[in-house]
C-alpha cells in the first residue's frame, strides 16, 4: 500500500505535496518522491523535475529544501515496496524513456512481467525493478501514437486496457502543463476541488485542508485535473457526473480514517496486511520468492536448529512459528525472550538460524541478542515492519511485514504481519528441506491468502458477540486464557492484549495445565477465555472447559463457525471461520484483539496510548 498525492493550481506545488505525503506516510515509508512541472529559464520549455529519496518523507523534504521551486503542478508518492527492493531507482515517480511523462501508482500489476518483455522488445529502456514503470512506458506509447491532438488522459485510458491488476494512478506530462490524469481500479483514489486548485490523493487525509467535498473515484473511472477545474470520464471516454461526498471529520479523525481510535483502525486493516505481505511471494512455478532473503537455498538447507528471539507480542508470534517450523520443516525450534537469550550462553553453531522478530526493528534487547548470535557464527534473519531499521541492516536476510505505520501502542496488524511472514519462512524452510512438495506449498500459500477474507468475515459479523462477552469481563479482577496447540500460543497474546489496554490482570496457560494449579483461581463469575476451535485437540479443550464450568467460571469460547455443541458449555461464543489448524492463530487473534479493546473502552481506558507503555523499547 502506497500514498499518492497530486496538485495543480496557483499555489506552490512542492509544499502541498510534502504536506500531503507526510500525512500519507502511514501508508508506506521506505522511499518517497515528487515530479514537478517547471520551465527552463532560458528557453521556457516545459520539463519534469523528478526528485526521489530512500527513507521517510523528511528526507525528501530536506532534499527539496534548498530548491527555489515555483512549480504549481506536480505529483508525489510515498512507497511501501511490493515489487523491487527499496532504492532510489525503485522509488516513484517513474518516468517514460524521454522523461516527458511521470506516473505514481498504488496497487499491483499482475501481468507486469509480460508487459515489460513486450515493451523492451519495442525498444523501451527500464530503469527500475518495479511493476509500476510499465505504466509510464505504456502511457508514452499511447501518447505518441495518438492521432490529432494528444491528450494525457486518453493515453492513460489506453494504457489501462493492457493492465491486469489493481491500480490507482496519477500521471503528468510536460507537453500538457497543469494537467494531471488519474485512473482507478481496485485501489483508492480521492479527488477534491479547493479554492486554490485541484487535488488528488489515495486518502482524504491529504486533501482535508483544501476541501471537505470530495469524489471517491470508482473502478473504471478517469479524471482530468486542471487549475480551472476537474472533468470525469468512464472507460469509453464518455463524460460522467460523479457523486460528491462531504467529509465532516477534522484532521485528527481523518488520520484515523473515520474510526474512533487507531487500535480499531489497525485491527480493521489486517486483511490488507495479509494480502500485502503475500504479494509477489510465490513464483509462477510454485516456489516461494523472497527478494530480501539474503541466504542461499544451500545455506538454508544446512540449518539444523532455529531460535526465534523476540519480546512481547513478537515473542508470541514466535510461539506460532515454532509449531510451523517444527511441524513442516522438521527442524528443532526454540523461542526465546530476547532479553534473556544472550545471558544464558545458548548453543549456537554456523548451522544455527536465529530469527529476530521486532515490529520497530530497533528493540534494544533484540538487537543485542542478534549481535551476540552473529559473533558466535549464526545466520540471522529479521522479521520487521520498518525498512532500513537496525534489525534489517544487521540481519543476513529479512522479510518485511508490510503492515505500514502502526500508531496504537498495542500491536495488532504488525502481529498479524509477523505471523504471516514467519509462516512464509516456515514454508520456505520446509520446501528447501524437501519436506513439502511444490504442489503442497502452493496449496498452503493460497490457504494462507484466504485468511484475509476470513478476517474480514470476523470483523463484519462478530462485533455484537465480542461486545456481549466483553461486558462479562468488565467487573472482573482477573481473567484466564486457555487453549491447546496453536490455541495455547495465541492465548498468550490474548492475555497480553487484555493487560495492555484494559489494565485487567490476565494470564494464559495451556489448557491441560489447568488442573496443575491455575484452576485454584476459579470461583463463580471468573472469566475464562478459551480458544476452542476445531483442531486435533478440540475434545481435550472441551474437557478442560467442563472442569472450569463445574467451578462456576464465566466461559467465553472462540469456536469454529457452525459449532453448536460448544454452546452447552460456554456462556458466550465468538465464531471464527473454519481454517487449517496451522493458520488458526491468524483468525483467532482477531476476536481476542477486539475483545481486549471492548473491555478497555468499557473500563474507560485509552486504547491507543496505554499507561506506562511505549511503542518501541529502545533501551534494555
Amino acid at each position: 500500500m502506497c500514498g499518492i498525492v497530486g496538485y495543480t493550481g496557483s499555489d506552490t506545488a512542492k509544499d502541498i505535496l510534502l504536506t500531503g505525503l507526510k500525512r500519507l506516510e502511514y501508508r508506506g515509508y521506505d522511499s518517497a518522491g515528487v515530479a514537478l512541472e517547471n520551465r527552463d529559464a532560458g528557453t521556457g520549455a516545459a520539463r519534469l523535475d523528478v526528485v526521489r529519496r530512500v527513507g521517510k518523507v523528511d528526507g525528501l523534504k530536506s532534499e527539496l529544501a534548498g530548491r527555489d521551486d515555483a512549480a504549481t503542478c506536480g505529483i508525489g508518492h510515498t512507497r511501501w515496496a511490493t515489487h523491487g527492493q527499496p532504492s532510489v531507482a525503485n522509488a516513484h515517480p517513474h518516468v517514460s524513456c524521454d522523461g516527458r511523462i511521470a506516473v505514481v501508482h498504488n496497487g499491483i500489476i499482475e501481468n507486469f512481467a509480460e508487459l515489460r518483455e513486450e515493451l523492451e522488445g519495442r525498444g523501451h529502456q527500464f530503469r527500475s525493478d518495479t511493476d509500476t514503470e510499465v505504466i509510464a512506458h505504456l502511457v508514452e506509447e499511447a501518447y505518441a501514437a495518438a492521432e490529432g491532438e494528444r491528450d494525457i488522459v486518453d493515453a492513460l485510458r489506453e494504457a489501462c486496457t493492457h493492465i491486469v491488476g489493481a491500480y490507482g494512478v496519477a500521471a503528468v506530462c510536460a507537453d500538457e502543463p497543469g494537467v494531471i490524469a488519474v485512473a482507478r481500479k481496485d485501489s483508492p483514489i480521492v479527488i477534491g476541488r479547493g479554492e486554490r486548485g485541484s487535488y488528488v490523493a489515495s486518502d482524504v487525509i491529504a486533501l482535508i485542508d483544501a476541501t471537505r467535498d470530495v469524489v471517491v473515484l470508482e473502478d473504471g473511472q478517469f479524471a482530468r485535473l486542471a487549475p480551472e477545474g476537474i472533468t470525469y470520464t468512464d472507460e469509453q471516454g464518455r463524460a460522467i457526473e460523479p457523486t460528491v461526498t462531504h467529509v465532516d471529520w477534522d484532521v485528527d479523525m481523518a488520520e484515523k480514517g473515520g474510526y474512533p481510535d487507531f487500535m480499531l483502525k489497525e485491527i480493521c486493516e489486517q486483511p490488507r496486511v495479509v494480502r500485502d505481505t503475500l504479494v509477489g511471494r510465490m513464483s509462477a512455478t510454485g516456489e516461494l520468492d523472497i527478494d530480501e532473503l539474503g541466504l542461499s537455498f544451500e545455506e538454508l538447507n544446512l540449518i539444523d536448529r532455529v531460535y526465534v528471539i523476540a519480546c512481547g507480542t513478537s515473542y508470541h508470534a514466535g510461539l506460532v512459528a515454532k509449531n510451523l517450523i517444527e511441524g513442516w520443516a522438521r527442524i528443532p525450534c526454540e523461542v526465546e525472550a530476547a532479553s534473556e537469550f544472550r545471558y544464558r550462553n545458548p548453543i549456537i553453531t554456523p548451522s544455527t538460524l536465529v530469527v529476530a522478530v521486532s515490529q520497530s526493528g530497533e528493540t534494544a534487547d533484540t538487537l543485542a541478542a542478534i549481535r551476540d548470535a552473529r559473533i558466535k557464527g549464526a545466520k540471522v534473519f529479521g522479521i520487521t515492519n520498518v525498512v532500513g531499521s537496525p534489525v534489517a541492516r544487521e540481519s543476513d536476510g529479512v522479510i518485511y511485514t508490510k503492515a505500514n505505520k502502526e500508531i496504537a501502542v498495542a500491536s495488532t496488524k504488525s502481529f498479524i504481519g509477523q505471523i504471516v511472514s514467519l509462516t512464509l519462512l516456515a514454508l520456505l524452510l520446509a520446501q528447501v528441506k524437501g519436506k513439502i512438495t511444490v504442489r503442497q506449498a502452493r496449496m498452503l500459500f493460497h490457504e494462507l491468502g484466504d485468511t484475509a477474507e476470513q478476517i474480514q468475515w470476523i470483523l463484519d459479523t462478530q462485533a455484537d458477540a465480542v461486545r456481549e462477552a466483553a461486558e462479562a469481563c468488565v467487573p472482573a479482577q482477573s481473567a484466564l486464557f486457555v487453549g491447546r496447540g496453536m490455541g495455547a500460543a495465541i492465548s498468550y497474546e490474548g492475555a497480553l492484549k487484555l493487560k495492555e489496554v484494559s489494565y485487567l490482570h490476565a494470564e494464559a496457560y495451556a489448557a491441560g495445565e489447568m488442573k496443575h494449579g491455575p484452576i485454584a483461581l476459579i470461583d463463580p463469575g471468573f472469566p475464562v477465555i478459551a480458544v476452542a476451535t476445531k483442531s486435533p485437540t478440540y475434545d481435550k479443550v472441551v474437557s478442560n472447559l467442563k472442569e472450569c464450568e463445574a467451578r462456576g467460571a464465566k466461559i467465553i469460547a472462540l469456536a469454529t463457525e457452525g459449532d453448536e455443541d460448544i454452546k452447552q458449555i460456554a456462556d458466550y461464543v465468538i465464531y471464527v471461520p473454519r481454517v487449517r489448524d496451522a493458520f488458526s492463530a491468524i483468525t483467532a487473534s482477531v476476536p481476542l484483539q477486539l475483545l481486549a479493546r471492548e473491555v478497555a473502552i468499557m473500563r474507560g481506558c485509552d486504547v491507543d496510548q496505554p499507561r506506562n507503555l511505549a511503542k518501541s523499547v529502545t533501551v534494555e
